[in-house]
Order: C-alpha cells, then sequence, then structure tokens
C-alpha cells in the first residue's frame, strides 16, 4: 500500500475523519488545534475554534455537527466565520471532554467523552480518573447514557443487524462488543480484542467484509481484525500515532487515516491526514439525521 498525504497540512492531533459519499468530501478535526475541517472537490477549508473539538460531520438539515467539551454544536459550513448554535450538553460531568464520535445506521450520534487531557496552551493534562460515558443523542437532542465510568472512549462501530457495538477503551488497552438490547441498553460486555505490542486502540473503520482496521496510537500500524476479534493483518504506516480511520472515495476503497504530531516528531508525515487505495470495500458513513 502506498500511503500518502492528501495536503501540506499537518495537526496537533487529528481525529474524527467522517466521508461524505453526496458530496464526496472529507471531514475531520483537530482538536488540540481547535480545527474543523474539510476537503472536497470545491478546496479545504478549517473553522477555527475556541475550543478542543473532537468531531465535525454533516446533518441531514444541511449543516454540520461538532462535539466540543462544552457541547453538541451545530455549525453553518455557509458561513464565513465558525458560527455554532449549541444542540445539546451529552455530558455534563466537570473536566470532561468530548472525544470518540460516530452515527449508527439510524443516524443517531453516539458520543465517548473522557477526562479533558488538554491544557489551555495545548499540553498534557494527566489523566487520573475513568470519568468518561458513552452518550447517545437522538435527532431530537433528547440524550441517553449508555455507560459510565470509561477511560478514554474510541472506536464505534454496529454489525449489520444493528445489535451489536463495538466501543474500545483506550486505558484498558481493549475494544469490547456489546449487545444492544430491545430498549436500548448496552449488555453482556465481552473483550473483543485486548492488548496488543503494536500500541493501544484508537478509532476505527469497518469494511464490507465485516473486518474491523483499528488505528494503533503509538503503534505505527493499523491492525486489521477478523468479524471474530482474530487478527487478521497488520498495516505498516508512515506515522508513528494513527488516531483515526474512515473508507471513502468514489468506491469506497480509498482509507484515510487521521494522525497526531507528538511533542518531537518521529516521521516526516506525522500529524498529515493520509490516504491509501486498500482494495478493499468499505462501509459508507451515516450523517446526524437531526
Amino acid at each position: 500500500m502506498q500511503w500518502l498525504p492528501i495536503s501540506q497540512h499537518r495537526y496537533k492531533l487529528a481525529e474524527g475523519p467522517f466521508w461524505d459519499g453526496r458530496d464526496q468530501a472529507l471531514y475531520w478535526a483537530d482538536i488540540v488545534g481547535r480545527l474543523a475541517c474539510r476537503l472536497g472537490p470545491d478546496g479545504y477549508r478549517q473553522w477555527q475554534l475556541t475550543e478542543p473539538v473532537s468531531a465535525f460531520m454533516p446533518c441531514a438539515s444541511g449543516d454540520a455537527l461538532v462535539t466540543l467539551a462544552s457541547g453538541v454544536y451545530r455549525l453553518d459550513p455557509i458561513a464565513t466565520g465558525a458560527e455554532l448554535k449549541r444542540f445539546c450538553i451529552a455530558d455534563a460531568t466537570p473536566g470532561n471532554r468530548a472525544n470518540e464520535a460516530r452515527c449508527d445506521a439510524q443516524g443517531r450520534l453516539w458520543l465517548g467523552t473522557m477526562q479533558n487531557n488538554i491544557a489551555k496552551d495545548g499540553g498534557d493534562i494527566p489523566i487520573t480518573r475513568r470519568s468518561g460515558g458513552l452518550f447517545r443523542v437522538d435527532p431530537d437532542g433528547s440524550v441517553t447514557q449508555l455507560l459510565s465510568d470509561l477511560g478514554i472512549v474510541n472506536t464505534l462501530l454496529w454489525n449489520g443487524a444493528g445489535d451489536q457495538v463495538l466501543c474500545g477503551d483506550t486505558l484498558d488497552e481493549s475494544l469490547y462488543s456489546h449487545r444492544i438490547a430491545n430498549d436500548g441498553r448496552l449488555v453482556d460486555r465481552s473483550t473483543w480484542a485486548g492488548p496488543h505490542p503494536r500500541g493501544v486502540p484508537d478509532g476505527s473503520a469497518m469494511d464490507s467484509q465485516g473486518y474491523v482496521w483499528n488505528a494503533r496510537w503509538g503503534g505505527h500500524c493499523l491492525l486489521r481484525f477478523a468479524p471474530d476479534g482474530c487478527l487478521d493483518r497488520i498495516v505498516e504506516l508512515p506515522v508513528s500515532h494513527p488516531t483515526s480511520c474512515v473508507f471513502g472515495g468514489p468506491d469506497l476503497t480509498h482509507l484515510y487515516v487521521t494522525s497526531a504530531m507528538p511533542g518531537e516528531a518521529a516521521n516526516e508525515l506525522d500529524g498529515a491526514v493520509l490516504m491509501a487505495d486498500v482494495g478493499i470495500v468499505g462501509l459508507p458513513c451515516t450523517g446526524f439525521a437531526g
């Protein structure tokens, strides 16, 4: 695979890639840089925000959602500046921030939170508590808490039937499977993939065969897991801290990988958004239904 940067930009902590198949555009965020970014046929654009942003995705209504520490906001992508309107507060826990965010097949936002680990100057704050949670935000703005006492929520993926969700915890170095009960509760948690020597689990994408491509923070690679959680292959990357990935492109065979730039960048491409044609069709992203 030939991994190439999609632009010359380098980000402090690029995360949350989303592929908009309708407009053939890639959305992502730079958490530490406080940027919401979009690259489409009409070129590149970024919005400077005033607090860390972990995800940026289009909505059925025509605007976009951004997930910030202080709540979930709507952003008008047509406006000149970053005009935000607060949509809801998913996690009101003091000192927490948003992290992983993906929509399920119904277009409901699932949002994982964690103790804020980013100082005002962009430096690191040690994580000392498991105060994170997993929340579901419905199109009407109502919020349901699904899990609590989490460390760092990363990876949110659903099976084809929509009755199982994969949700990782980076502090545990593990990906967990949960059954979604008829009333929406998450039950029957089991370890789907445990610790591996190549880094710790960050964000993931699923391909059309049900295989999971998991970015490994600090591992210089992606791990591709079979549907049963067994390791299928290691995909080497030219970045030290990949953060997440998503399938995109006209045929959904391009895999986009976001990455971070550590204090002392180990590689020239650290902090870049990478792309390669992996020759495998991925599953499309679902935008927010509200």
